[in-house]
């Protein structure tokens, strides 16, 4: 199967905004309610290392399901891991074979083409989060952000047996106007106000 797209840049605008959360705003709030900072980091640690495992096609069936995000869990060195994970992810899905058959994540067994669209979405919203969080701006080209939209347009439905996603691992779709900007459509899609402040 061919690689129907590329995470290079999503890698270094997610860096991007890493490298520039300053170490006082672990406590912060975040768009995804309930979260911290350090919560969200600590859930980033975890997403960039388990999307990387599937593309590899390493992931066992029903072994897929993380712990809960926790800051207390955060590693100590997030900042120079997260990159070097990033880098990984971007190389593994270059690999078309990362793109064919089935894979799983989150306890939930998908198209291994969908599951890359998952990644994608994980990388733009959480450095969207993130960035709305410590003050940065965050900016997708439209293109970038129409994959992930398309995901909450009609995303596939598993199995019935599968286990389902984690409960409230997206709010209810807030209301935007349909010309906005694809980045506040997704934003919007996933359940947060595109206008959140802290």
């Amino acid at each position: 199967m061919a690689v129907e797209f590329d995470f290079e840049a999503a890698a270094q605008r997610l860096n991007g905004v890493l490298a520039a959360i300053p170490d006082d705003a672990m406590d912060a709030p975040t768009p995804c309610e309930n979260f911290t900072v350090a919560t969200l980091l600590d859930h980033v640690v975890g997403f960039t290392s388990a999307f990387t495992l599937v593309a590899r096609k390493a992931v066992a069936s029903g072994a897929s399901r993380p712990p809960a995000p926790d800051a207390e869990h955060l590693a100590a060195d997030w900042r120079t891991r997260v990159p070097e994970q990033l880098k990984e992810l971007v190389e593994a899905w270059r690999e078309p074979s990362a793109w064919e058959g089935m894979s799983e994540a989150g306890g939930v067994p998908l198209p291994s083409a969908v599951l890359a669209r998952v990644a994608l979405d994980e990388m733009i919203l959480h450095g969207w989060d993130l960035a709305r969080a410590t003050g940065q701006s965050y900016d997708v080209p439209a293109d970038e952000a129409e994959i992930c939209v398309e995901l909450f347009a009609g995303p596939p439905t598993p199995d019935e047996d599968a286990p389902a996603p984690p409960d409230g691992a997206f709010g209810s779709p807030v209301p935007v106007a349909d010309d906005a900007p694809a980045l506040d459509r997704l934003v919007a899609r996933s359940g947060r106000n595109p206008a959140w402040t802290p």
